[in-house]
């Protein structure tokens, strides 16, 4: 059930993002627009990306939770079956750029879908009236797929249950006492990690931030529970609508942050690192582990949309650093929930995202007329489901 209620979350996610996107661009009038929000928006995510990795560095140092694990550790010959590949500069930049827009849909490249609605949007902001009626298509296709998405959510309490009860079958609550101390160190991170966002929102926005979190509970426990941030993404959107964000920044930077602000993922990728180096007592000088966080800063982004892509990036950098790739068969029975939280922040951080760059551009609405807004949005989902 949760499998096929992710895989309807995949099928809107592509044109989804393509048609929100494309009407946020046109909407916003002229390229410098589109470059100055790019910015901001990329500023933040850099940002929130060191620190992210920072945390799950300094944790990572100072709980040792690889020291005397008590546990056998796998061969160091064995091979935990991830493909991995020395990263370079020349692949990321090459990946940006989609070669079929279609193939780009078809693989949910959010990364090359935003790329080329990039150019879509900015070529029909330059038409201006002569593609009045291609924005309006556009926006129909929107609003489409937003009612859809309505649909397709009403099966979230199903699959979560579903997703909830599938990983403790499978696992067995035992092998949640046998990494007790390194699930409880990593979501102490993870903790720390949300009181770090949620304070720099709060430096943002004041404590209208506050209402924001209470605003996205749903998509932070959807996000939780299915291990997915995709999953989240149609309600984040809404929760953002709501919180009086414009849509024409949130259609632009949400997309941007699936690729650029997985905050939850990077802390966790600085954090596994360690924990392996630790479990096989190596030792990294202080030196080697900021060249292993710079990389991760660069290898991590657009790693959105593949399954368990944070063990494929932790792969590849032990690889780098002649630590045992065998190490992540330690972590790979308990990554489903450690894939919980790691999913739940990135919906935290990409929310919070979102509105300090609308504050930042002077398109986050008051918080009366964000009211209205809402109350309205709800009288409006009341009426299109009441019997004809």
């Amino acid at each position: 059930m949760s499998d096929i209620f992710l895989r309807l979350i995949k099928m809107l996610i592509a044109p989804l993002v393509f048609s929100t996107l494309v009407v946020g661009i046109a909407h916003m009038g002229d390229a410098a627009s589109v470059g100055r929000v790019f910015g901001k928006a990329l500023g933040w995510f850099v940002t929130a990306s060191l620190i992210s990795l920072v945390l799950g560095l300094v944790m990572a140092n100072l709980l040792k939770p690889g020291e005397n694990l008590g546990l056998p550790l796998p061969d160091i010959g064995a091979s935990a079956g991830l493909a991995t590949s020395k990263f370079t500069l020349k692949d990321f930049v090459s990946h940006l750029v989609p070669k079929s827009f279609a193939e780009a849909m078809a693989n949910n490249e959010i990364l090359q879908i935003v790329v080329f609605s990039m150019f879509f949007g900015v070529a029909m902001a330059s038409l201006g009236d002569k593609a009045k009626v291609l924005v309006s298509a556009i926006d129909e296709l929107s609003h489409v797929m937003l009612k859809i998405t309505g649909y397709v959510m009403k099966l979230a309490p199903l699959a979560v249950l579903a997703a909830m009860a599938a990983t403790v079958a499978v696992n067995g609550l035992g092998i949640l006492l046998k990494f007790a101390v390194f699930i409880g160190d990593f979501y102490l991170g993870l903790f720390l990690l949300w009181g770090v966002l949620v304070f720099a929102g709060y430096v943002f926005l004041g404590p209208r931030v506050f209402k924001l979190l209470v605003l996205i509970k749903e998509a932070f426990l959807l996000s939780f529970a299915t291990a997915s941030s995709e999953a989240a993404y149609p309600k984040i959107l809404d929760a953002l609508d709501r919180f009086g964000v414009k849509r024409k920044i949130s259609s632009f930077v949400m997309p941007m942050g699936y690729s650029f602000n997985l905050d939850g993922s990077m802390m966790y990728c600085t954090f596994a690192t360690l924990f392996i180096a630790q479990a096989y007592g190596i030792h990294l000088p202080l030196s080697t582990q900021i060249t292993m966080l710079l990389i991760l800063m660069m290898t991590s982004k657009g790693m959105a949309g593949v399954p368990r892509a944070s063990l494929v990036v932790i792969a590849a950098t032990l690889n780098q650093f002649n630590i045992p790739e065998a190490g992540l068969l330690l972590i790979l029975g308990v990554d489903t929930f450690l894939d919980m939280g790691r999913s739940a922040t990135n919906a935290v951080g990409n929310s919070i995202a979102a509105a300090v760059v609308a504050k930042w551009e002077g398109e986050l609405i008051p918080e009366a007329a964000a009211d209205i807004n809402a109350r309205a949005m709800d009288a409006a989902m009341v009426s299109s489901s009441a019997p004809a």
